[in-house]
């Protein structure tokens, strides 16, 4: 093997060997010898050139390697919930899978929603990760968009093992692209020393409306001078969790031709929205915050969102034994009421890029099938699973004494199942800061219908 020789160098020699020998009727011969070997010589070198430049046997030496180490590289927000979930996810995957190699990156889920569109918008993934979280209220936008871009996951996992309104977000046409991570289920957070001065009892509240809830308020404004709830108005949190327990969207079904104006459920929330801010029971608050601080500095007596805010609630020790966990209320007049709601959550996705396969065991063998992983998530993070059989595991069943020994694990579980199944579309922020706009105008006395149908005039020439 001449390796020490450069093509350059052989092809000099080869024009050489072709004028000595060129007028010699012998050379003839011998000159035809002499290229025979050169050009073996050539073909030698490639071949080693080959060998050498990519330091593997082949071209695709690299390929071979990379799936021996089998390397995934994973994006989410949040470090003490979704991070850390990541976390015992590797933990748990580690055990049986010491030759996987598990990335965790923290990035804002601003910032991960920027580069997924400024990477898949420009056609590559080069940069990206094997695997994203993304915010159910979000993942429409992307799986509609680039739907090339994310690896079918329908053979990996099956979406009748999971709650059934998270099928909705988390696949497309036909397919199924997510595995349905935690829960965003609702429940109203009260306070039960303040409706024992009020004159009720936790029981009380089970199974009721808006309406009654607000002359719940009422009393217990007049019996204590607290507030019965928070409100931004700016955030239509609450607005979106009426309309969901009525099954309900901003959307049609299609989940892209704005729903609006003729939105039966959606007029009735609205209703409601404005008979609680009238009545003098809501403490307005414009942040995180000041959110926060009002139910742990004791100002409101009732907390209407999804099942993470425990956490915040259980952080103020000295209410310990004051609160309780109980339905949603139901939307006054919507054909289909339920007392279950959903607000956030978000699910894994696996971008359709080299290391994919290992990708989808890493979801396979964690969150889309590991009961006792959901049971160590809800013990260290206090995350509601959405994988159903979770909710057989000892943590599910575990009383908490913040809430006086109620199961909160086990009834959170049971209206996961409630959720009313919508389609969130691909426009969900776009439309609600719209609808945000025209609810102030509604409030200061815009006619309801009119707003509603300015509010869908707008969505349909920003959304196309």
């Amino acid at each position: 093997m001449i390796d020490f020789v450069s093509r350059q160098t052989l092809t000099s020699r080869s024009t050489a060997i072709v004028h000595k020998y060129r007028n010699k009727k012998r050379g003839w011969t011998r000159m035809k010898k002499v290229l025979a070997i050169l050009l073996a010589s050539s073909l030698v070198l490639a071949a080693c050139s080959s060998k050498s430049d990519n330091g593997t046997e082949g071209s695709n030496g690299n390929d071979t390697a990379s799936k021996e180490t089998k390397e995934v590289t994973v994006w989410a927000w949040d470090p003490n919930f979704n991070i850390a979930a990541l976390n015992l996810a590797k933990e748990a995957y580690a055990a049986k899978n010491p030759d996987v190699k598990i990335n965790i990156e923290e990035n804002a889920q601003a910032d991960i929603v920027q580069k997924l569109n400024t990477g898949l918008n420009s056609g590559t993934t080069k940069g990206l990760p094997n695997i994203v979280l993304i915010e159910d209220y979000r993942a429409q936008s992307f799986l509609q968009a680039y739907p090339d871009a994310f690896y079918d996951l329908s053979s990996i996992i099956k979406a009748s093992d999971f709650a059934d309104y998270k099928i909705g977000p988390t696949s497309f046409d036909g397919k199924q692209y997510g595995v349905p991570f935690d829960s965003g289920v609702t429940g109203l957070y009260v306070r039960t020393d303040y409706l024992e001065q009020a004159g009720y009892k936790a029981a009380d509240l089970q199974n009721i409306d808006w309406n009654k809830l607000i002359d719940i308020g009422k009393a217990i404004k007049e019996k204590t001078g607290k507030d019965l709830l928070t409100q931004d108005p700016n955030d239509l949190g609450l607005i979106r969790m009426m309309i969901q327990s009525a099954g309900s969207w901003y959307t049609k079904e299609d989940g892209t031709t704005p729903n609006l104006a003729n939105n039966a459920e959606l007029k009735a929330a609205a209703e409601t929205y404005k008979t609680l801010m009238e009545a003098n029971i809501v403490k307005v608050t414009s942040d995180w915050s000041q959110f926060v601080g009002a139910f742990n500095s004791g100002d409101v007596a009732a907390v209407p969102t999804g099942n993470w805010i425990t956490a915040s609630v259980k952080a103020e020790a000295t209410q310990s034994g004051k609160w309780a966990i109980v339905p949603f209320p139901s939307l006054p007049g919507a054909a289909k009421a339920t007392h279950a709601s959903n607000l956030g959550g978000s699910s894994w996705y696996v971008l359709n890029t080299d290391g994919k396969e290992a990708a989808a065991d890493f979801l396979k063998q964690t969150f889309a099938s590991d009961v006792d992983l959901y049971q160590k998530l809800n013990k260290q993070i206090g995350a509601i699973g959405t994988l159903k059989a979770a909710a057989t595991g000892d943590a599910y069943q575990a009383a908490d004494d913040y809430f006086n020994g109620q199961k909160i694990a086990t009834d959170f579980a049971a209206w996961t199942e409630q959720i009313p199944r919508v389609n969130y579309g691909m426009h969900t922020y776009a439309i609600e800061d719209l609808l945000a706009v025209e609810m102030q105008n509604y409030l200061g006395g815009k006619a309801l219908d009119k707003a509603l149908a300015d509010a869908e005039s707008q969505a349909e020439t920003q959304i196309k």
